[in-house]
């Protein structure tokens, strides 16, 4: 932090997109927000104004009229990534669109998912239960959200080894910032989904079971969906749903490996892991900021704001907030307000498929503990973390056979 200041507001230098010993990013974000209410980080070429507590994010989401998603990243402000739908859609027409995948993320429609989702869980658990070791980030981790994913569009689960092949590849290539081998691996992605949609056409199934036949049979204001909507539309729930699910069991399983106190809990009384994933999610959001762009003049409390400007909406500092969480930084199985928390943002915006994400994250804490209930780190690993959206490349675990 400097004396500095950028219309009033203190200027912090804090780059969040390297990669750090795991936990570090949670330590700097803690420390910004502690420095002030507002601040304004210049580590990007437009830079943006930080709001990082608690009841100023939350009210930053229903901001949502004039702070639209032009922005998503304020990380990454004009490569923000590929079109998404519907993130990209604001309005009427953001409403439109999620009326139409509502009644796949619905509570009702994931749990219908649930036999599935543990039958898989299940069979991956055993082909590496009896081997006492595994990369759990690279093995299990990625390949459970990976064929769940399928499984909700309606694909063939038996094809996930492949396609985890290339959205692991473009995955990495996009927070690499290389465009090149990012275009290589989405085109691979899009010309699956291209002939799994061609084939619905031809040979639709019930919509309402069937999200492919879904899209293809959608109508907004009487105009159905071009092709290449529709292969955004997959394309969105991919990124959206695989390296984020994988994340998230990455850093519950090094809890839980490094906490073994807290690992016999959930052993002892399966009925906590529900309260035990909301506290995760309020403990380690990966993805620690949303980003929105400024559409007209505003004054926001003490921030005065311009049309252009990039505004952080920061998801884990409100979520480790003193002001709203007491002690903040420790797990609190009986933590009363944990499911306050913005791991899946807010407003209109709020993540589509936080439903889905909270099934997958409980039945694998139910099925794994069931099987492998004792297991640790690796000894001798040092565990890292990649900023911008926070994953971890590894996370070695062994168990006594």
């Amino acid at each position: 932090m400097t004396e500095t200041t950028h219309r009033g507001c203190p200027v912090a230098h804090t780059d969040f997109t390297g990669t750090t010993p795991i936990y570090e990013h949670y330590r700097m974000l803690d420390q910004d927000r502690e420095e002030a209410r507002f601040l304004f980080n210049d580590t990007t070429e437009r830079g943006f104004f930080m709001l990082q507590r608690y009841d100023d994010v939350r009210e930053g989401f229903q901001q949502h009229e004039n702070w639209t998603t032009a922005v998503r990243s304020a990380l990454r402000p004009d490569v923000s990534g590929e079109p998404l739908l519907p993130q990209d859609l604001n309005g009427a027409e953001h409403v439109k669109l999620r009326r139409i995948l509502n009644q796949f993320f619905a509570p009702a429609a994931v749990r219908r998912m649930e036999p599935m989702a543990q039958q898989r869980c299940i069979e991956l658990i055993e082909e590496i239960q009896g081997v006492g070791s595994c990369d759990f980030v690279a093995e299990f981790a990625i390949r459970y959200p990976t064929d769940m994913f399928l499984a909700l569009l309606g694909l063939p689960v038996s094809d996930g080894e492949q396609f985890l092949e290339w959205s692991d590849d473009y995955f990495s290539a996009l927070l690499a910032g290389d465009p090149a081998r990012a275009a290589a691996a989405k085109s691979s992605i899009m010309s699956y989904f291209d002939d799994a949609v061609n084939e619905r056409r031809a040979n639709p199934r019930d919509p309402k079971e069937d999200m492919v036949t879904r899209l293809v049979e959608a109508r907004i204001d009487d105009v159905p969906l071009t092709q290449d909507e529709i292969l955004t539309i997959c394309l969105t729930l991919m990124l959206a749903g695989l390296d984020t699910t994988r994340s998230a069991l990455g850093y519950i399983y090094a809890h839980l490996a490094n906490n073994p106190a807290d690992r016999q809990a959930l052993i002892d009384d399966p009925a906590l892991i529900p309260k035990a994933v909301e506290e995760f999610l309020r403990l380690y959001p990966l993805v620690f900021q949303a980003g929105r762009e400024v559409q007209e003049p505003q004054r926001f409390e003490d921030l005065k704001l311009d049309t252009g400007d990039v505004v952080w909406l920061g998801v884990a500092q409100a979520n480790r907030d003193p002001r709203k969480f007491e002690n903040p930084d420790q797990f609190d199985l009986h933590r009363p307000n944990a499911n306050q928390h913005l791991a899946f943002g807010g407003g209109p915006h709020r993540c589509l498929g936080m439903h889905l994400a909270r099934l997958e994250l409980k039945v694998v804490l139910e099925e794994w503990h069931k099987r492998i209930p004792e297991y640790r780190v690796a000894p001798g690993t040092e565990l890292r973390e990649r900023g911008v959206q926070l994953s971890m490349a590894s996370l070695p675990l062994e168990w006594e056979v």
